[in-house]
């Protein structure tokens, strides 16, 4: 019997048909990585395989008698994998405020179900549960994915890289005969990613099964066969070897149309000369210092790479310039040449300026909210509820965005019924739908297969070729970054590196 067995399995989501007449067969000692493009059901078809999804039609068989929820694990792209964690992630500027530090469990507790008890102030009279977890799995485990400094550090503290790390170790703490990764590589950077090779190299080795879904740039050597799905349906099986020898070159690639994208208009409240003016921001929780002494200067017209390993203070230092860390009113800095604090430099009026995108954005974003809200919310800087009525150019420039990103075609659905991908597109075109003279865009190609971001690269570079519009673009692979990139700031352990 194979290990895993699908035989013509439908799936629907809601109201939609998102794995169809799908036929697949993972047998003993194989390891698979799911490629296709954003949209294609990668991320379902591992949410049927842990039992999230309920089969509508066909079959699926394991090779095994025991329960789902005691032999296979999801590593999710978010806090879904634990209900306390996920009631504790309540809104994407909370990891850069202290008082949520405090009341946040540490990384230990969390992987070894060691949780404090909802509103605990007195720390010396709590008493912990015993552990599930022995301390020789726990440091077995921490030491293979290099978080073992962050044990004792807050959840909400960590970088969305060493999330990652952290969510990888909560399930490979429960001992499963199948690994299901989606996504795993993203936000990851050079050496996080080479950790997790090893990490799964090793694990391969031990007799865990990996499947994951992912891009075909980022297949690890423990891969030994590839399933690529197009519309929810197998398209065609490879072994490892055979794709990675084809992959290169193989892929359609969008082209922008450059005449709507030319069109798109100069930025509006581009009457500045610096961006941004930061002198000798300092950041810290405790006695951690996030941000050391950092000074960093942006004309306007300038486009920026910032680069940093995860954890070094990046999302951290960006969350002055959004206005959403407490601490920037400790700190010394000008926005589109208004002092923070000063006159006609409120949160509203710096936001107003600023399209933005990050993997926080994107997690905690209202998933309950139609798309075409979603983009609109942009220009209200809302987290998809607005109050505002639109007026009719507003409208217009809605559908106009959505095409160019090509996310038309969603604008009647639901924020959740859309892939990871998907959503990472329309989270996209909000940033831009208000046309800001300041682009800030974190990691924006996360979850995007190939093509697509190629096609988000020829975008940035067309609307960033006007000399009135800034741009501050985040991402551990060289490859994302667009060419109209000419700076590059760098931060190391919470300090800028000259």
């Amino acid at each position: 019997m194979s290990f895993v067995s699908f035989q013509n399995v439908f799936v629907r989501k809601y109201d939609s048909i998102v794995l169809s007449d799908l036929t697949w067969n993972i047998e003993d000692g194989e390891n698979w990585a799911i490629v296709g493009p954003t949209g294609s059901g990668k991320t379902t078809l591992l949410e049927t395989l842990v039992g999230k999804w309920p089969v509508w039609k066909g079959k699926i068989a394991y090779g095994w008698g025991t329960a789902l929820r005691e032999t296979v694990e999801l590593v999710a792209n978010d806090y879904s994998f634990n209900r306390i964690v996920s009631a504790g992630a309540e809104y994407y500027q909370q990891r850069f405020h202290a008082y949520e530090a405090e009341r946040a469990p540490s990384v230990r507790a969390i992987l070894t179900d060691q949780l404090k008890p909802v509103g605990t102030i007195d720390e010396n009279s709590v008493t912990l549960a015993p552990s599930k977890v022995d301390p020789a799995s726990l440091e077995r485990v921490s030491e293979l994915l290099s978080i073992t400094h962050l044990l004792d550090h807050p959840f909400v503290t960590l970088s969305n890289g060493e999330t990652r790390r952290m969510l990888l170790a909560k399930s490979l703490l429960k001992r499963p005969k199948l690994l299901l990764l989606d996504n795993a590589f993203a936000g990851l950077d050079v050496h996080s990613r080479e950790v997790l090779r090893e990490a799964l190299q090793k694990l391969t080795k031990e007799g865990v099964r990996v499947v994951m879904a992912t891009t075909a740039t980022e297949i690890p050597d423990c891969i030994t066969n590839v399933l690529e799905i197009t519309k929810g349906t197998v398209s065609h099986v490879y072994t490892a070897e055979k794709y990675k020898a084809i992959a290169q070159g193989t892929e359609h690639l969008p082209q922008p149309d450059l005449v709507k994208l030319k069109d798109f208009g100069a930025p509006a409240h581009s009457d500045f000369e610096y961006a941004v003016d930061l002198r000798n921001i300092t950041v810290k929780y405790g006695e951690d210092v996030v941000l050391h002494d950092v000074s960093w200067k942006i004309s306007k017209g300038e486009k920026w790479a910032l680069a940093g390993a995860n954890g070094s203070g990046k999302s951290t230092l960006l969350s002055i310039i959004t206005a959403d860390n407490p601490q920037r009113f400790a700190n010394d800095f000008d926005l589109f040449d208004k002092k923070r604090g000063g006159a006609g430099a409120s949160i509203w009026d710096i936001k107003q300026k600023i399209g933005h995108v990050s993997p926080e954005l994107h997690l905690y974003f209202p998933r309950n909210t139609a798309v075409f809200k979603t983009i609109a919310s942009g220009f209200f800087d809302a987290t998809g509820v607005f109050f505002k009525k639109l007026n009719d150019d507003q409208i217009t420039r809605v559908h106009e965005v959505a095409e160019l990103l090509h996310v038309q075609e969603l604008i009647g659905k639901d924020f959740s019924q859309l892939s990871k991908g998907q959503q990472r597109m329309v989270l996209l075109a909000r940033a831009l739908v208000k046309n800001p003279p300041l682009l800030l865009l974190d990691e924006p190609c996360q979850g995007l297969d190939t093509p697509s971001i190629e096609y988000f690269k020829s975008v940035v570079d067309t609307i960033c070729a006007s000399d009135q519009r800034t741009l501050i673009y985040v991402s551990h692979y060289p490859h994302e970054i667009p060419d109209c990139v000419t700076h590059f700031f760098r931060l190391e352990k919470g300090k800028a590196v000259v």
